[in-house]
Formats: C-alpha cells, sequence, structure tokens
C-alpha cells in the first residue's frame, strides 16, 4: 500500500530566478517481512525518490506477553521465558534474570552465596555466548550489504560454539542453563577441551574477518559517515552496549558496574573513535563488536585461569522457592547492552511483576533520527547496525 502526498519545494536554476518545483512524498511499508529489518519489524518510511524524509518503527508483530506471564510461573519456571527474549544470546538473559532473582533475595534477607566455581562457569558461558551472537552481527551485515561469504565464516566458528554449548546442557539455541543460585550443569571435561581449542582458534579467524570485511574498501564506504550517532543523541535515547560505545562513550557494566566475578577481570572496554570516518558512524557500531570479541577471549582465558579444579555449580536453594516481599531494578550488559528486570515481590512463589528492560529497543527508536536524510539503501546499513533482534524487542 503506497499513499502519495505532494510536497513543494524551492529550486533554482542558473540564470533563473527561484520557483516552486513539485514531487511527490511516498509513503512505504518497509517490512514485516522485509529481510534487512532483522525480524518482524515494520518500519514507515517517508521518501523522495531514494531520501528517506521519516522513519516511524511499528512493534508488536512478535508479542507474547512475557511479563504478564512472568506473573503466573514459578521463579525458577520463568527462566525458560527469557531464552526466547534475545534468543541468538540466550544464554545472558538467562544469566540477567537469574542474578535479579538473586540480588532481589539478598536484600530481603535472604543469603545466596554463589559458588566460586559456579561464578566462573557463568562467566565462561556468558562470554561464549556473545561471541556467538556478536558474529551473526557480524555475518548478518555482510548480508546486507550485499556480501555473502563473510556469513558463512561467521557461522563456520558460531557453529564450534553451539556444539560446546549442546555438550554442557543439550541445546543449541534454548538453553535454561543458569538457575537461580547457580549453573543446572557443569561443563564436562571435554567440553572444556573444545573451549580452550576454540579460544587458540579464534583470534585467527578475527584476523581473516578483518582482511575480509572489516578493512574492505566498498564495505567501509558503505558504513563510514553514513548513520552518525554523537554521543548526546544515544544518551538521550537510552542507547547502551556497542551503539552508545560506538559513539565514544567509555560505559561498560562488566567493568562499571560489576555483578558476579568481573571485577576480577583485565579487560579493555571498545569503544568508537572514528577510525574510518566521523565518531559514532556505522563502520565505528560495527568495529567495536569486532573488537568485544576480541576482549571475550581475554576475559574466557582468565576464567578458565582462576576456575578451582573443582566444586559446587549451585548454591544450596530452598526446593519451593519463595522470594520476601520486596522489588529491585538489576543490569547486566547483554550483547546487545543493558539487559534490565524490574522484579517485584509479594512473598510469594512467582513474581507479582516482572518488568523487563530491553537493549534492542531502546537502540531501535534512535533509527528514527539516524534514517532522516539517508538514502532507503543506507538506512538498511543503518538498521543492521543497531544489531536488532525482535524477539527481545517485542517480548
Amino acid at each position: 500500500m503506497t499513499d502519495l502526498q505532494l510536497s513543494e519545494r524551492t529550486a533554482t536554476m542558473p540564470g533563473d530566478q527561484a520557483r516552486p518545483l513539485k514531487s511527490d512524498l511516498l509513503h512505504i511499508n518497509m517490512g514485516p517481512q522485509h529481510p534487512s529489518t532483522h525480524g518482524v519489524l515494520r518500519l514507515f518510511i517517508t521518501t523522495d525518490g531514494e531520501i528517506v524524509h521519516t522513519v516511524t518503527p511499528y512493534l508488536g508483530y512478535l508479542h507474547r506477553c512475557a511479563e504478564k506471564i512472568a506473573e503466573g510461573t514459578t521463579w525458577h519456571q520463568y527462566i525458560v521465558y527469557t531464552d526466547r527474549m534475545d534468543y541468538l544470546a540466550a544464554m545472558n538473559c538467562n544469566w540477567g534474570y537469574c542474578e535479579a532473582v538473586e540480588q532481589l533475595m539478598r536484600a530481603t534477607g535472604t543469603e545466596v552465596e554463589i559458588p566460586e566455581y559456579a561464578q566462573c562457569v557463568r562467566v565462561i558461558i556468558a562470554e561464549l555466548n556473545r561471541i556467538a551472537s556478536h558474529l551473526i552481527a557480524f555475518g548478518t551485515y555482510g548480508l546486507d550489504l550485499g556480501a555473502m561469504t563473510p556469513f558463512f565464516y561467521a557461522l563456520r566458528e558460531r557453529e564450534a560454539i553451539l556444539n560446546i554449548f549442546e555438550k554442557v546442557c543439550g541445546a543449541r539455541l534454548m538453553y535454561s542453563y543458569y538457575d537461580i543460585g547457580g549453573v543446572k550443569w557443569d561443563i564436562p571435561p571435554d567440553a572444556m577441551e573444545e573451549i580452550k581449542l576454540f579460544l587458540k582458534i579464534f583470534p585467527k579467524k578475527l584476523v581473516e574477518y578483518n582482511a575480509l570485511l572489516t578493512e574492505n574498501k566498498i564495505f567501509v564506504e558503505r558504513l563510514a559517515n553514513v548513520g552518525v550517532l554523537d554521543r548526546e543523541t544515544a544518551i538521550a535515547y537510552g542507547c547502551t552496549g556497542p551503539v552508545l560505545r560506538g559513539s565514544g562513550v567509555d560505559w561498560d557494566l562488566r567493568r562499571d558496574e560489576p555483578w558476579g566475578i568481573y571485577d576480577r577481570f583485565d579487560f579493555e572496554v571498545a569503544i568508537g573513535r572514528g577510525q574510518m570516518g566521523t565518531l559514532g558512524d556505522n563502520w565505528d557500531r560495527y568495529y567495536v563488536r569486532m573488537l568485544e570479541m576480541e576482549q571475550s577471549v581475554k576475559i574466557i582465558e582468565q576464567a578458565i585461569a582462576m576456575m578451582p579444579a573443582e566444586g559446587e555449580i549451585m548454591a544450596k536453594m530452598p526446593r519451593t522457592l519463595k522470594v520476601a516481599p520486596g522489588e529491585i531494578f538489576v543490569r547486566t550488559e547483554a550483547p546487545k547492552g543493558e539487559m534490565g528486570f524490574h522484579i517485584i515481590s509479594d512473598g510469594g512463589a512467582e513474581a507479582f511483576r516482572c518488568k523487563t528492560r530491553s537493549p534492542a529497543f531502546h537502540n531501535l527508536h534512535v533509527l528514527e533520527k539516524l534514517g532522516e536524510g539517508q538514502m532507503i539503501s543506507d538506512l538498511c546499513a543503518t538498521i543492521g547496525s543497531l544489531d536488532l533482534v525482535l524477539g527481545e524487542i517485542d517480548r
């Protein structure tokens, strides 16, 4: 469906007086089946030829009432629903929710002591999932711009991570691996050997990725100076994660507000520096994720080094969990940005309210600002730079 609307502009020709020039503004529905929207997202765009005037995101095509479901399921049962949020980083979503429940229990007088061994396992698995998520961001971004080969490279390494997860918990996409008080299963010895092998191989693969795509002349020209997001706008829209750091904002919860044992690790926070164009452009956001994968390898290596030879994977928890009345908001650094859970308990076996703060939801809405004045093809590149997952946005 399209709707033609007449607009008037003023054109000045050499030797001529200014005279009105009439052109048509075209209203277009981009999605919700469009491949470049990375899910069932509808963008209502107004264009003048190939130039975008306005972009308005419309949601609701993947809404599953996840927050309402939390009010009718036990604290443990709701973990499986967090898998369905950012389904490319389900481990990180699991951990964010479990961390929130654990901190609420502590805040209301119930001591929960996560074993050291389980803390190390949590970090190892979460950072592996961060790499797997960024690999999809890298591979699909190439597809958005017409480069098919990087996607197959990305799937090759992601498959190695999924094989590890399958040995750890039996699943490859929806894990429900983290539990309130620790994790459900230990990392088998053969899976740990695969992790160590992956850590040796993967840095060399990053060099391949950079040679194949990051430094590719056509790729750089498509991204540099396009979709520029300044730090003030990023902060005003509530952007977090690589989208915020791509604008030069040095902020990462793993370092600045650490949870678990993240305060023990030595790593660098990757930020955009305007290396190929204007600070905060599409290339900066892309490259932050490439650098973050390198830092995740360093964190996993440190976690393995400090990991006890053996230990418990779960804290001592009651068989039927009830959380004393209270409320808390806890945020963790997921691959897309800050994943937050605002939980209210009335003392029962399930949450009175569980509100999720989706990082991709906030990152998406800055598109209405970035899209103005772009060409439609550049709009696709800008959408890809935000690394959206609609399961998390719509819930």
